[in-house]
């Protein structure tokens, strides 16, 4: 038997659930290198990195990256790996090399958004929840996204508010300290932070961060809620 060709190279990029979510871990985590081809994507998650190697199907192994002397020399899983189409394509959508502050409205089909979103999430998002003092038996929740863009946040609450009618809260934190740019952070409370989760968790995408999802179905549990049966309540 004769030896086998190359590796037939990507051709075009086709959309699908779990690209949109690798996009959104890309956006957050992800790092375009000045070369036009090559992609990394770093993190104290090993399944956020496994994420990112099931949703695109990535082979290439999973390596060790050390932080600098201000992150006292911690260590980071990471992944590098090229293909220029992606690449091109990424930046066909409105990511670029310096992503941090200059993303800003990005090109995700509305069909795959929550995907991109639950990315956006597992990357940059958090979810936190307590008892309020003030009232008796008043447990609350929130759902938030941060960006060091204002653009980009602005992007995702106008599209959050177009596709479910919600709001949201903008904050802007850090302004003040000279050595830390401002980070905007968008915020949803209860019954909006119940739509943007079941929205989020009810795509045929099946792909996320355990720890995170966990930790709203705990929660949840507190106030008799489940995103299963919001999730019904979603598709009638």
């Amino acid at each position: 038997m004769g030896l086998r060709g190359p590796k037939p190279r990507r051709r075009e990029v086709i959309w699908s659930p779990e690209l949109a979510y690798a996009i959104g871990l890309i956006a957050t985590d992800g790092c375009l290198s000045n070369d036009g081809r090559h992609l990394l994507f770093v993190s104290k998650d090993l399944e956020q990195i496994k994420n990112l190697k099931k949703a695109l199907g990535l082979k290439v192994k999973i390596g060790i990256h050390r932080a600098g002397a201000r992150m006292k020399n911690r260590l980071y899983h990471r992944v590098q790996w090229g293909d220029v189409v992606f690449y091109n394509f990424l930046l066909e959508i409105g990511l670029t090399q310096n992503k941090s502050k200059t993303i800003g409205v990005l090109a995700i089909p509305d069909k795959y958004f929550f995907d991109f979103l639950r990315g956006s999430f597992d990357g940059d998002g958090s979810f936190y929840s307590y008892f309020d003092p003030r009232w008796k038996s008043s447990f609350m929740y929130y759902v938030s996204i941060t960006s060091a863009s204002s653009l980009h946040i602005d992007w995702l609450r106008e599209t959050l508010h177009r596709l479910l009618s919600v709001d949201g809260h903008i904050s802007k934190m850090g302004e003040n300290r000279e050595d830390r740019n401002p980070i905007f952070n968008l915020r949803f409370a209860k019954r909006e932070s119940l739509l943007v989760m079941n929205a989020m968790y009810s795509t045929s995408c099946l792909i996320h961060l355990s720890r995170k999802r966990l930790k709203i179905a705990r929660a949840l549990r507190i106030v008799g809620e489940s995103l299963l049966s919001r999730r019904k309540k979603l598709t009638k």
